[in-house]
């Protein structure tokens, strides 16, 4: 398959992008390249695979949930510009309708 720049500046013209005529010739050239590639994959044989959504036999991925010691008010708040004692300062942001 051959990408031509009309198809290109159609494509670029149905999704409302201003393109350049230089742009144009820089994306023809580029897809040329995506579709050489894809027809090089069209020819290898795949009829004996199966078809996949994941290539690694992955089930489960996530780690146990473990209880854990929490951290001290101390340390939550060691790194906090501005609190109270119980909880974070921050900014007002929301403004207040009369």
């Amino acid at each position: 398959m051959n990408i031509a720049p009309a198809d290109v500046a159609h494509v670029a013209r149905l999704a409302r992008l201003a393109m350049t005529e230089e742009e144009i010739g820089s994306f023809t050239g580029q897809l040329n390249a995506i579709f050489s590639y894809m027809e090089k994959l069209n020819q290898l044989d795949t009829q004996a695979i199966q078809p996949t959504a994941q290539v690694l036999p992955l089930s489960n991925v996530f780690r146990e949930d473990v209880m854990k010691p929490s951290l001290g008010v101390d340390k939550v708040f060691g790194n906090a510009p501005e609190h109270d004692g119980m909880h974070f300062r921050v900014p007002k942001i929301i403004k207040e309708i009369p």
